[in-house]
């Protein structure tokens, strides 16, 4: 919509997920207390937080909904480009479909579009991006702050070395509370079951330098997914395929292996309010009301944003 400060960091949100589960389009759920959207919510945070360019990675199903929201409801002060993912062939696809948009920025950031993750974490995550450390980034939040109900969520179990560096990053799915003990399971039948509520979980908040570019096509041209070639497939009436390129599982390797820059991460105290499930929408509607009485978030949405 217009043109950002030159020095402030991009913020790419990942936007094209179909949300089965979910029933509808997670982006635009209304959890505000005036019905404000999750997407609403997200970039408002991120522009107070200094992110400058927000470029949201849409689907062709979806995606004309959510610009058209974008452009009838976010103020004309807010750069805002869209990119396009034509297949849903994971998320480093994702993040590679804004490449462009993004106009060879030195660094960004990537989120997800149905997770609001605080104005506090997002500015940890500008400050890390405009400091000169050849690092990638990824915000921690303590388990226990990410997980709003009762029905089960994914999540990126980070152990940290001591100079505070991602040693390993284990996704583990089927996360829920654990009614008996008070405190987290994991139904994935992988160990250990039981988790601890204070373990630092990665929600897919990342920072990245320009580095992490060859990663992301290394590892897209490695899993043998040709978008042009699958496009024609689907055309002629093939399904579309189920194969995905993971953004964690790709990092964790880079990791492990030592293929590129090291991954810095900065732990945050704030509460993840996300939406996975139709269930969790007065759950969380309801913490952001009292984020708002508590003075954690202010009342107007683009309150010192725009």
């Amino acid at each position: 919509m217009t043109d950002s400060p030159t020095d402030a960091p991009s913020l790419v949100v990942l936007a094209a997920g179909m949300a089965r589960r979910y029933g509808g389009c997670k982006p635009l759920a209304p959890i505000g207390p005036h019905g404000e959207a999750v997407l609403d919510l997200l970039a408002s945070d991120a522009v107070r937080a200094g992110f400058g360019r927000i470029v949201l990675v849409l689907h062709p199903e979806t995606g004309p909904a959510i610009r058209y929201h974008v452009q009838q409801c976010w103020p004309k002060t807010v750069d805002v480009a869209f990119a396009e993912q034509r297949l849903p062939l994971g998320t480093v696809h994702a993040v590679l479909a804004a490449e462009e948009a993004l106009g060879g920025a030195e660094s960004f950031a990537v989120s997800n579009a149905d997770d609001v993750y605080s104005e506090a974490a997002m500015g940890m995550l500008v400050d890390q991006l405009t400091s000169s450390t050849a690092e990638h980034v990824l915000v921690g939040y303590q388990l226990h702050n990410t997980v709003a109900t009762d029905d089960p969520v994914t999540r990126g179990i980070c152990t940290v070395g001591s100079t505070g560096l991602l040693a390993s990053l284990d996704e583990r799915r089927q996360v829920h509370t654990d009614p008996a003990s008070g405190g987290f399971v994991s139904d994935d039948g992988l160990e250990p079951r039981e988790l601890s509520g204070d373990l630092p979980a990665s929600v897919n908040l990342w920072g990245f330098q320009a580095d992490i570019w060859k990663v992301l096509h290394l590892a897209m041209d490695a899993s043998g997914l040709d978008e042009e070639a699958l496009l024609a497939q689907v055309a002629t009436g093939a399904e579309v395929p189920k194969a995905e390129v993971l953004l964690p599982e790709v990092i964790s390797t880079m990791v492990a292996d030592g293929t590129g820059l090291p991954v810095r991460v900065v732990t945050t105290d704030a509460k993840l309010v996300g939406v996975t499930h139709a269930a969790d929408l007065p759950v969380v509607s309801a913490e952001l009301a009292r984020q708002i009485a508590w003075g954690v978030r202010p009342a107007g949405l683009w309150d010192g944003a725009a």
